[in-house]
């Protein structure tokens, strides 16, 4: 809870801390138990079982009374859960610990059940624009849990709505901030960058929820694409560029064989070419070595220079 310290703007006025239920009791299994079968036994003699003196009656009518009283204040915890205790308006503390619980009954009147399981929020594929101003299709998944139930139950209205709508928010600016590709090959991207946008996406979430006592556990990009209206045209754009990037490493590959095949003639002395026939052999070489399909062979019968 101490990484919540630093509250951002829209924190409320006079935030919340989680803090432990006093008075509460860790009650044994056999004390409730015990007082079940008491408050029965009194209930049996105030009502009238056997001959007994008006006295008696009394007194187990006030045994029993008190037992009434005093059962509200059992509570059952159950393993990642919490009761967030009201009393009068006033918050009473939280129960973390699974057990059995005695506390002040009249905060029977109003006890609030908050879950620390870790959970997942899966957000709608929302459409928005780009850095580049491209319309494209954005969704994320969240994984998240309550670290201090206070927070999450008196600083912000309804938690769960609120880590709804600020995902949302976080993933539309997110989407803002990046371009779909990066195409100047300098910059992070939304497609090319997804464990940076991911650590981006988890950062600013985080900022946002700590008002909420929420801890972002994971935030991943689970859908990215281009707009319907726009996306075969942004696919024929990524192919022309793939398209180039090929012939890039093909021509740079091929120049460096021709080099070499040169380099070796040269070396070996099996033949003295005249800088004209260098040039036809390179380009014939580059031909060969940068075309899309397997050249077909030509057998010179003449001479070199015929």
């Amino acid at each position: 809870m101490s990484d919540l310290a630093n509250l951002p703007a829209f924190a409320p006025r006079e935030p919340h801390q989680q803090r432990a239920a006093a008075p509460a009791w860790r009650c044994p299994a056999v004390v409730a138990v015990a007082l079940a079968a008491v408050a029965l036994a009194a209930a049996a003699i105030a009502l009238g079982a056997g001959s007994l003196s008006s006295t008696i009656r009394i007194a187990a009518a006030a045994v029993l009374g008190a037992a009434a009283l005093a059962a509200p204040g059992f509570v059952v915890v159950q393993p990642n859960e919490s009761r967030v205790l009201i009393l009068f308006g006033r918050y009473a503390g939280t129960l973390t610990e699974a057990r059995l619980w005695w506390v002040n009954p009249f905060t029977a009147l109003l006890r609030k059940h908050v879950s620390l399981r870790v959970r997942n929020f899966q957000s709608e594929r929302i459409k928005v624009n780009d850095a580049s101003g491209n319309p494209i299709e954005i969704a994320a998944v969240v994984v998240w849990r309550v670290i201090d139930t206070a927070r999450a139950v008196f600083d912000v209205e309804n938690f769960e709505e609120f880590v709804r709508v600020q995902s949302e928010t976080a993933v539309r600016h997110l989407a803002n901030e990046y371009p779909y590709d990066d195409y100047s090959q300098d910059s992070p991207s939304l497609r090319g960058n997804s464990a940076e946008v991911g650590d981006g996406l988890q950062a600013e979430l985080q900022s946002r929820l700590q008002t909420a006592g929420i801890e972002v556990l994971e935030a991943r990009l689970t859908h990215l694409a281009y707009a319907p209206e726009i996306a075969e045209v942004m696919l024929r754009r990524q192919q022309a560029e793939a398209i180039l990037a090929a012939r890039r490493t093909m021509v740079a590959g091929a120049v460096g064989l021709v080099h070499m095949a040169l380099a070796q003639l040269a070396e070996s002395d099996l033949v003295d070419l005249d800088p004209e026939r260098k040039a036809s052999m390179v380009s014939n070489l580059m031909v060969v070595l940068s075309g899309d399909h397997s050249p077909t062979p030509v057998i010179n019968t003449g001479s070199l220079y015929s």
